[in-house]
């Protein structure tokens, strides 16, 4: 999704009110649940929250400088630097060591790459298509990417073919690198 992401994609940029805080709070909390003991370290009362409108119907917001999510239609989706703070909040999967450079080169990720040695997905029932996922790698500390499953975790097990997670954002995309400056 941010592969050719630029300055020039950016077609306004915008304070967010006090109520559109709150829904956003609301929105986050319920797509993410685990979020909720963190939101207001989060998203502070008295933060400066910024609508930067891009290319494509993209919307990334900004928490006082740094941009901590981002929104393609409805769904929210946190930016991998809101995830390294609070990396126990999210869905996860893990690829094998293998499918690293691939990962970081902006690949989508192959279902064999989800179920071989040192890969893991969770355990029944699993995650369900179009789950937005982290993308943690074997033998890594930090997350690689944010994925969007193209089928069900079950199914990824069972099925062990083609492509089980369409990339979104990923170490060292353009994205990563983006200033708000």
């Amino acid at each position: 999704m941010f592969r050719k992401f630029t300055k020039e994609d950016v077609h306004s940029r915008s304070n967010v009110k006090s109520s559109v805080q709150r829904s956003l709070k609301g929105k986050l909390v319920n797509q993410y649940p685990k979020l909720e003991e963190v939101i207001d370290e989060l998203i502070p009362k008295k933060s400066q929250v910024e609508l930067i409108k891009c290319e494509d119907k993209i919307q990334l917001y900004s928490v006082d400088g740094e941009i901590l999510f981002f929104q393609k239609f409805d769904e929210l989706i946190p930016t991998l630097k809101l995830v390294h703070k609070y990396p126990e909040a999210y869905p996860i999967v893990q690829v094998d060591r293998g499918a690293i450079k691939f990962v970081l080169s902006g690949a989508n990720i192959m279902c064999p790459g989800l179920t071989s040695p040192g890969a893991a997905l969770p355990e029944s029932p699993g995650f369900e298509k179009d789950s937005i996922v982290i993308v943690n790698a074997e033998n890594k500390e930090n997350a690689l990417a944010i994925g969007k499953l193209m089928m069900s975790t079950e199914d990824i097990k069972s099925i062990n073919k083609g492509h089980g997670v369409e990339m979104i954002h990923h170490l060292g995309d353009p994205l990563w690198y983006f200033n708000v400056e």
